[in-house]
């Protein structure tokens, strides 16, 4: 990314001053929308350094899906779950804006987000004769990314959780327990 804002400003492409702001701008980014809106007048689609995902459904249609890892949220996400199970793993995804839609059809199935601390997720889809578990109330500040999980439920459930955290074994126990000396 850099480099290529470092060859627009020796091609003429972009004057000093632009060069500067672009590069603060990319220091400072949160999302890869803000990265891809930086190169987006110096190169070719084919040629850009950031290439978003257009976003495909995530569908679990009497089967179960998953999708984790590194991977690519769009600003609007689909995800269908009929009689079946879908999770998606949000912990080591990158985010393109700080504001996702995710628009659920869930008819007889699951669906399961596992989101990290800092990541708020707002449910505002009605449930019809099913459930919905977690959530995570709205963002306190404007820099917090937020999900927004829209759509239908009918007779399943929504769950959001927090991927669970790491166990240390303890040899003693859990607590320290005074030593009595008399």
């Amino acid at each position: 990314m850099l480099a290529l804002l470092a060859d627009a400003v020796s091609d003429g492409r972009l004057t000093i001053d632009e060069h500067a702001e672009r590069v603060q701008r990319a220091c400072t980014a949160r999302t890869l929308g803000e990265l891809a809106d930086l190169t987006a007048d110096l190169v070719v689609a084919s040629a850009q350094p950031v290439r978003l995902d257009g976003g495909r459904v995530i569908s679990g249609i009497f089967g179960p899906a998953r999708r984790d890892g590194r991977w690519v949220v769009p600003e609007t996400l689909t995800v269908t779950a009929m009689a079946g199970e879908v999770e998606i793993d949000f912990t080591q995804a990158i985010l393109q804006a700080r504001r996702v839609q995710l628009l659920a059809t869930v008819i007889g199935g699951r669906l399961r987000l596992v989101v990290p601390d800092g990541l708020s997720v707002v449910v505002t889809t009605p449930v019809v004769l099913g459930r919905r578990r977690g959530g995570t109330p709205p963002a306190a500040t404007a820099d917090t990314p937020v999900i927004e999980v829209k759509g239908l439920v009918l007779g399943g459930e929504i769950i959001v959780r927090t991927p669970p955290r790491s166990r240390r074994f303890r040899l003693f126990g859990s607590r320290r327990r005074p030593i009595n000396r008399t």
